[in-house]
């Protein structure tokens, strides 16, 4: 491969909601680029992005892949994501290693869940976002509401860099190489009127610049107005929009040279910040990008496969990636050897023998990496890391269990290897229940988290609903004493203590704090206490459901010279805390999520009408000018872990919707009660 420099790097995470067109788009990006000699197609399965079985099966993108293209002396690193509300955890992977996101939107059905989604999730991390209309011969597309929508939703700062034509066959440039001569062949708005926003809203970065345009009325070029054009762009205050038929190759070409000239090089982008240190000792550290300074590079994608082992795709932030070279995987002391070093195009892997600041690469067959790992050459750069990155709470579970006996070490081994794979998919233990519960986003996560283990690993599970994940807290403040005293005959146990139960805001999870003074609970024993009050909490007070949000105040207590010891503090501590949980009005929590449920106008009464009936609440409607109507609601995920099913019946399938989880809430009585009595009954 050619040799490209930091400057001449693009890096381009591209996110968007399924239907969109994102792999359709990439395919003819590359076809543009003469990556491919001829484009592939999603509903064919030939695609270069969508290669694995499942996504060739399932028809969807299903894992970030990644492509790569040499155009104009640059050199372009795009990933494509999936769009599916399922995978949503899986499509915010990649932001930790670009720049920018390419944000894809179909023209005919407009801002959809993840759209949003996605929009948010890019600006909160400060990435730069360029918006693709595409689709846009589509049947039904409003392309001038649709802008409209997007800068009503998205902020007015999100105007066009080029406009459609009237024939919907070619886009006419409104920043880069002005047309005046074809002033009157746009679709719909006002070539001039457009490139006077962007350069008013590029001249709002840069006052002298600003000055000089106002005083002079110079005719400013686009390399004049780069460098604010980049302030603008890291900001938000721009956000360029765009058109395209990737089906037919409209706008493509000039797609092409708006992300070279328009989104910013690794040097141009925001920096990410990484800290040195955990807790608070931890400091920010700035990095150079410098090719010669010690290499670090961040792991933000890991695949396994059993016969080539586990693969890692990084993005390097500063000094060079050699292979040969021996580097460190975090806080690890024993270095490994870059045996392989490759980019991936699609399901194939290009060797290479260096890697520079700013681009994306891989290795394999490393066992120690992890999604968030951070290689290193030297130990300078030990607890170096990223701020953990944020992924959408698991909604749905599975329970899962060995269909063949003697397989349940097998079955560990590999449900770890998924969630290796895919930080969004949980593991969790229900101790009640005695189950192993797959969490993941929805149904067809997990459907294709258990296909994967049994088409890669040969691993088949028996399934379960399982049960939902109830907290319990306490609602006001109690106090409450506990002797143990235990005498046999032999050495005795003896540990008292008297401590005070408080309740903290919702999601602030457990505090414990020791106000003894004088000694009568001796320093040693103090952890065996917490240990106790958090061995009462993991087994619940009401109805054996984990506790949380309660501040726990050791307040005073006796113990005895020959007899206390550890297991009577532990002891102590326990029975204390059940007896304060007692006074304290304890209740059952339940988990309340947020739904965007997306249907035909003639199936909203439906919907709201089944919501209602299960302790749900509509928080509103909105008009997705698509014939479709977009419904919000909360609801406890107790009366909707079965939604797919119900929207299907309700809808005969024309329906979709998106969950995540909101909060937890004290559930109704009548629930309490009932989820006290199946607890004793059991």
């Amino acid at each position: 491969m050619a040799e490209f420099t930091t400057e001449q790097i693009r890096n381009l995470a591209v996110l968007g909601h399924t239907g969109a067109g994102k792999s359709t788009l990439l395919e003819a990006l590359l076809f543009q680029g003469e990556a491919i000699a001829q484009k592939g197609r999603v509903d064919k399965g030939t695609n270069h992005a969508d290669f694995t079985a499942q996504e060739k099966d399932h028809r969807h993108s299903l894992e970030p892949s990644f492509l790569n293209l040499d155009f104009d002396n640059h050199h372009i690193n795009f990933i494509d994501t999936p769009g599916l509300p399922d995978f949503f955890g899986r499509a915010l992977l990649p932001l930790s290693g670009v720049e920018s996101v390419l944000l894809v939107i179909n023209a005919a059905t407009g801002i959809e869940t993840i759209t949003q989604r996605a929009f948010e999730a890019a600006r909160a991390q400060g990435k730069v976002v360029l918006i693709a209309i595409n689709h846009i011969d589509g049947n039904g597309a409003n392309l001038a509401g649709l802008l409209d929508e997007i800068q009503t939703k998205f902020g007015h700062r999100c105007l066009p860099v080029n406009l459609p034509n009237a024939a919907l066959d070619d886009v006419i440039d409104c920043y880069l190489h002005p047309q005046p001569e074809l002033q009157g062949e746009a679709l719909f708005h006002d070539v001039a009127s457009a490139r006077d926003e962007l350069v008013d809203t590029v001249l709002e970065e840069d006052d002298e610049l600003m000055a000089l345009y106002l005083e002079q009325g110079e005719n400013l070029t686009p390399e004049q107005l780069h460098a604010p054009l980049e302030t603008a762009l890291r900001m938000g205050h721009l956000v360029p929009v765009c058109f395209t038929s990737a089906e037919q190759q409209v706008g493509i070409g000039a797609l092409l040279e708006l992300i070279i000239k328009l989104s910013p090089n690794p040097l141009e982008a925001n920096p990410p910040q990484f800290i040195k240190g955990q807790g608070e000792s931890a400091l920010p550290v700035d990095v150079t990008q410098s090719s010669e300074d010690h290499a670090l590079a961040y792991v933000f994608r890991v695949a396994i496969d059993p016969f080539f082992g586990r693969m890692g795709v990084f993005r390097v932030y500063q000094g060079t990636i050699s292979l040969g070279m021996k580097l460190f995987i975090g806080d690890g002391r024993k270095p490994i050897k870059v045996g392989n070093l490759f980019k991936l195009q699609g399901d194939k892997q290009v060797s290479v023998t260096s890697a520079v600041p700013g681009d994306i690469c891989a290795i394999s067959k490393v066992d120690e990496l992890t999604v968030g790992a951070v290689l290193h050459d030297s130990h300078d750069e030990d607890e170096f890391h990223l701020p953990e990155l944020v992924l959408p709470q698991p909604i749905f579970g599975l329970a899962v269990s060995a269909k063949r006996r003697g397989d349940e070490q097998k079955i560990a081994e590999v449900l770890n290897k998924l969630v290796v794979e895919d930080p969004s998919l949980h593991i969790a233990k229900n101790e009640a229940e005695g189950q192993t519960i797959l969490q993941g986003q929805g149904d067809l996560h997990l459907q294709i988290a258990l296909e994967k283990a049994h088409d890669l690993f040969n691993v088949d599970m028996e399934t379960d609903v399982p049960a939902v994940a109830y907290r319990e807290t306490i609602t006001r403040s109690a106090t409450a004493r506990y002797r143990h005293k235990k005498q046999s005959g032999g050495a005795g146990q003896f540990g008292e203590v008297e401590l005070t139960v408080e309740p903290l805001p919702r999601g602030a999870g457990f505090e414990f704090v020791s106000k003894v003074v004088g000694g009568s609970v001796p320093s040693q024993y103090i952890p065996a206490v917490e240990k106790g009050v958090k061995e009462a909490m993991n087994g619940g007070a009401v109805a054996g459901f984990p506790m949380q949000d309660v501040r726990v105040s050791l307040l005073d207590g006796k113990h005895h010279s020959v007899d206390s010891k550890e297991i009577a503090f532990v002891m102590a501590g326990k029975k204390a805390f059940l007896d304060a949980v007692q006074e304290a009005n304890p209740v059952i929590l339940e988990p309340i999520v947020e739904m965007q449920v997306q249907v035909a106008q003639e199936h909203v009464g439906d919907i709201t009408g089944d919501i209602s009936a299960n302790r749900g609440i509509i928080c509103g409607t909105q008009a997705q000018g698509n014939g479709k109507v977009e419904v919000e609601v909360e609801a406890p995920l107790a009366t909707v872990d079965d939604y797919s099913t119900r929207l299907k019946s309700l809808t005969g399938g024309d329906g979709q919707f998106a969950m995540t989880f909101s909060r937890y809430d004290v559930v109704p009585d009548h629930v309490q009660k009932a989820l006290v009595s199946a607890a004793k009954a059991h």
